[in-house]
Formats: structure tokens, C-alpha cells, sequence
């Protein structure tokens, strides 16, 4: 009687199923099958087996741009956190009217594209229109500088992309915890801050590791910011995706460095769910 009552709930899956199958393993194969793909001296390729490409993988520059990838995502996750967390927490303890407010100027946030992010802060950053200007002005510094391209400008340019993303991530968990619990705490004499470390973020300890995960994989994933605000050593796997794709026409070599791009993130993820989820 339970299977029969089950039924139509698995049947409701099928629809996103069908579509996952799609626009995802469809695209995914045909990547996976580029990646082993035997080039020709013309710049075309034929479908084969050639691990060619997934060895010239193996070389130092390209070790060191996967592992700068995923170290610089792993740093605006946790910066991201570090801003958003402290917020969504204040947040939920303002009136609806007040809530409603912020969260329509947070959603608003996520409408900027990437492109537009980076090229406003590439003005935010320059020598005759940005911060560097300014602070010549108030007489801080004796002559203007600009701050980009630099890792510092991509970083920060990425944990503000990152952050509204963070903030609505958290506000679920944070808006439904339970209030008895930071009231007892505050009762047995446990102050403000020390209630905020041994009670809100250890309740939310799940919000926050899915957070940080989306956060590392939608930043991973990032091209025009890091392009546009760093230097060729700042660049991230996505962006030598697209430079081998794109410029030099070496579809294979591309598609070899995505599924490594792949696997890179899905091991942080498994990684990540494994040590650092619910005991």
C-alpha cells in the first residue's frame, strides 16, 4: 500500500530526470568524448582515443593553475562566509518590513551579470577613476595608483559576486533555528558573542558547509572576472578553458582541462560533505 502511494512522488521526478539527462549527461559525453579525441594536423579532430591531452594536463603549469584554482575559490568561500553569515544572522532579527527590504536589494545584487561586476570594479579599481584617486584627493597618498590587474582585485571582485548568493543561502536555516536555544544560552550566563560561537553557528553547521560548496563551485567556475581583474598568473582553470576553446581553436585540449575542471570540483565537494558535514 506504501508503494502505491509512492508512486506518483517518483513520477514527478521524471520530468527533471529527462531534463537533467539532456543538459547535463548528454553535453558531459560529448566533452568527455572531445577530451580523448585524436587531433589533426589541420586543427580539426576525429573521434578516437588519445590520452594526449590529458597528459600535457600533467605538466607543472597546469598542476599549479588547478591547484591556484581551487585554493582562490576556497578563500572567497570562506571569505564570503565570513561576511554573509554575521549578516543573514542580524538580518533575521529585523521586523518583516525591514527583512523584506534588504532581501529585495539582495536579490536585485544578483542581477548584475559577471560582466558588468568585473568591469565595475575594474573602474572602482583604476588609477584616474577609482579608489586610488580618491584617497590622492583626501591627501592619504601622494599620487594615485591603480589596484588592478592584481589578485587582490579578483579576489575581491568574487567575494562580491559570491556574497548575496551566501546570504540567501543562509537565511533559511538562520530564519527557522530555534530562539529557545540562544535564550537559554543567554540565561545560564553565556555572553552575546560566545552564545553567536557555541550555539548559531554550530546549529548551522549544515548551512553553512552546502553554502560553502556552492560558493567554491559557482567561483570556479568564474571567467570574466579573473580575466579582466588579474594578470595571466591569476588566471583560473575556467579561464585557460576558454583561451584554449576559443583562441586557439584546441576544442580537445579544452574539453580535457573541463573534465578535469570536473573532477577538481566534484572532490572538493565529496570531500567537503564527508569531513565536514553532520556527525
Amino acid at each position: 500500500m506504501t508503494n502505491n502511494k509512492s508512486l506518483p512522488q517518483y513520477l514527478t521526478l521524471i520530468p527533471s530526470s529527462v531534463m537533467i539527462g539532456i543538459f547535463f549527461m548528454i553535453p558531459f559525453a560529448l566533452i568527455l568524448a572531445a577530451s580523448v579525441a585524436v587531433q589533426t594536423p589541420e586543427g580539426d579532430f576525429n573521434y578516437g582515443f588519445d590520452l594526449a591531452h590529458f597528459e600535457r594536463f600533467l605538466t607543472w603549469f597546469y598542476i599549479e593553475r588547478a591547484l591556484f584554482s581551487a585554493g582562490i575559490c576556497a578563500l572567497i568561500a570562506a571569505l564570503s562566509l565570513l561576511i554573509a553569515f554575521p549578516f543573514t544572522y542580524m538580518l533575521t532579527r529585523f521586523n518583516e518590513r525591514a527583512k523584506t527590504l534588504w532581501l529585495i536589494y539582495i536579490l536585485a545584487q544578483l542581477s548584475l551579470s559577471e560582466v558588468l561586476i568585473a568591469f565595475s570594479w575594474q573602474v572602482l579599481f583604476s588609477r584616474t577613476a577609482g579608489i586610488g584617486n580618491i584617497l590622492e584627493f583626501v591627501g592619504i597618498v601622494e599620487k594615485s595608483f591603480a589596484m588592478a590587474p592584481s589578485a587582490g582585485a579578483v579576489i575581491a571582485a568574487l567575494v562580491y559576486l559570491a556574497v548575496p548568493f551566501a546570504i540567501l543561502l543562509l537565511y533559511p536555516a538562520l530564519s527557522r533555528m530555534d530562539r529557545s536555544l540562544i535564550e537559554a544560552a543567554r540565561t545560564l550566563g553565556t555572553s552575546t558573542i560566545g552564545t553567536f560561537f557555541k550555539i548559531v553557528i554550530p546549529v548551522n553547521r549544515s548551512a553553512l558547509v552546502s553554502s560553502s560548496v556552492t560558493i567554491f563551485v559557482l567561483t570556479l567556475g568564474a571567467i570574466i572576472v579573473p580575466q579582466v581583474l588579474g594578470k595571466p598568473e591569476h588566471w583560473t582553470l575556467s579561464v585557460l578553458i576558454t583561451d584554449q576553446a576559443i583562441f586557439n581553436f584546441n576544442l580537445p585540449f579544452a574539453s580535457a582541462l573541463a573534465v578535469v575542471l570536473l573532477i577538481l570540483s566534484g572532490s572538493v565537494v565529496a570531500a567537503v560533505m564527508k569531513f565536514g558535514g553532520e556527525k
